[in-house]
């Protein structure tokens, strides 16, 4: 016994610190304190973007900076992501494992988050993640966003790559609440969105008088990318709730950007960089637009417990709590256009669940008379926010979909009315049949 004691202990020793890294983890009920690793080209970039940074270490984030080349770095390790983010600031990075099926496009197969900045510089590997998101930058690679109406006025600026851009997508839930005044300065490539792809969705455009060409040479055709079909910022939010950031400039987000003066039709003495890429952060790390679903219940009308099956045309009540992610708590998620689907090969009843501002949703309904296996469905997308996909009263993991079948018989033979109203002229049928047999008996016996 003392030598086996003697060899579980320096297990368990080695053993706990990774069990401690793995339910340091994300989880739902908690938006904060995770752990980003940061990739760059340079760790000049770590000064250069230090602004940037500081608001995401401010807000509970762990950053971790490594080069994009090291060849010791790894996103996972004995099966478990040990990064809960992923901030892609390595334009020219040509790591193939990142293209693979455990590097970024894998971890966010997984449910993690993506920031990916990219520049002229971008390598294929940065391409072809985008491409994997949806996104399609500029096939030539010398081409960057050019604007002689939209760009932003300096004295360096002399082939209008510097633009300064307004054009921001109508969502609150994205970009919060307070309105970005200034005009956003952007350097860099711009991209296109995959019309097949519906899951992206353009953030920052630019104007309708940009295009995307080399600025060093003179135009021989008609450039691919032009006016308001150019995706300068976008977004991406996967089935599984991961969320993506995909920028075609690096300087977007560096301390000059933040600091300097903008001016477009009118001068303003700081830019909206700031304030767009701190908002747009929130946002793709779960601390805005974030639900979850709680306590999802089905009962007969009058009743508490969960019933095994139902009887065609019995009156039951459905209801959901639902909370939105605040940054720092969980508050009532408010709306008008939740839905809740009886269902069975197609839903037989649809129905709009009401709320009482404090996060409970519910609705009462008959259960349709037809008998069979059905499932509650709640399936809830709205642009910002992330999906909510119930079936059965049960929630749905990233990973995994728990299904429960809910059995709906016909009457038992025992449970219908003693006399159906609906039969009453069959009853007087045959009661009229049976006085008019004796009628004609007795006629017919005692008549000669």
């Amino acid at each position: 016994m003392a030598i086996r004691r003697a060899l579980v202990l320096p297990l368990v020793l080695v053993l706990l610190p990774a069990l401690i890294s793995v339910t340091r983890a994300f989880s739902a009920d908690s938006a904060t304190d995770r752990r980003l690793l940061v990739l760059v080209d340079d760790l000049a970039v770590r000064s250069s973007h230090s602004i940037y940074f500081r608001s995401l270490e401010s807000r509970g984030y762990d950053l971790q900076f490594r080069l994009a080349d090291d060849p010791k770095l790894a996103l996972q390790r004995y099966g478990q992501y040990l990064y809960d983010g992923l901030v892609l600031f390595s334009p020219s990075a040509k790591i193939w494992w990142l293209c693979g099926p455990y590097g970024g496009v894998g971890f966010r197969g997984f449910g993690h988050d993506l920031i990916l900045a990219a520049d002229p510089s971008a390598s294929d590997l940065i391409r072809d993640i985008a491409t994997e998101c949806g996104v399609d930058f500029d096939e030539d690679p010398a081409s960057v966003v050019v604007d002689h109406v939209g760009y932003a006025v300096s004295e360096t600026n002399l082939d209008h790559t510097l633009i300064a851009s307004d054009d921001f997508i109508q969502s609150d839930v994205i970009l919060g609440s307070e309105k970005i005044k200034a005009p956003v300065l952007f350097r860099g490539i711009g991209h296109s969105l995959n019309p097949t792809n519906t899951m992206v969705v353009k953030v920052l455009s630019a104007s309708p008088s940009a295009y995307s060409a080399n600025p060093k040479t003179r135009l021989s055709k008609a450039p691919s990318l032009t006016g308001s079909a150019i995706s300068l910022v976008s977004v991406v939010q996967a089935r599984n709730n991961a969320r993506i950031l995909i920028c075609g400039s690096l300087d977007l987000f560096s301390d000059r950007f933040f600091k300097s003066g903008v001016e477009k039709f009118k001068s303003m003495k700081k830019s909206g960089n700031e304030q767009f890429a701190v908002e747009i952060s929130k946002w793709v790390f779960h601390e805005r637009g974030h639900l979850k679903a709680i306590n999802v219940r089905h009962h007969k009308v009058g009743e508490v417990a969960e019933p095994p099956m139902y009887r065609i045309k019995d009156d039951l009540e459905y209801s959901v709590e639902i909370y939105e992610w605040s940054g720092t708590s969980w508050k009532p998620y408010v709306a008008d256009d939740v839905q809740v689907q009886f269902y069975m090969m197609s839903p037989y009843i649809l129905k709009t669940l009401s709320n009482d501002q404090k996060g409970l949703y519910s609705a009462s309904f008959k259960v349709p008379d037809v008998y069979g296996v059905f499932q509650f469905k709640l399936e809830y997308q709205r642009l910002g926010y992330s999906t909510l996909s119930l079936k059965a009263g049960m929630a749905t993991h990233p990973t995994r979909l728990f299904l429960q079948s809910i059995p709906v018989r016909p009457f038992r033979h025992n449970e219908y009315e003693r006399f159906i109203p609906a039969a009453y002229p069959y009853y007087g049928g045959s009661f009229s049949t049976m006085a008019g047999f004796f009628l004609f008996s007795v006629v017919y016996l005692y008549n000669k």
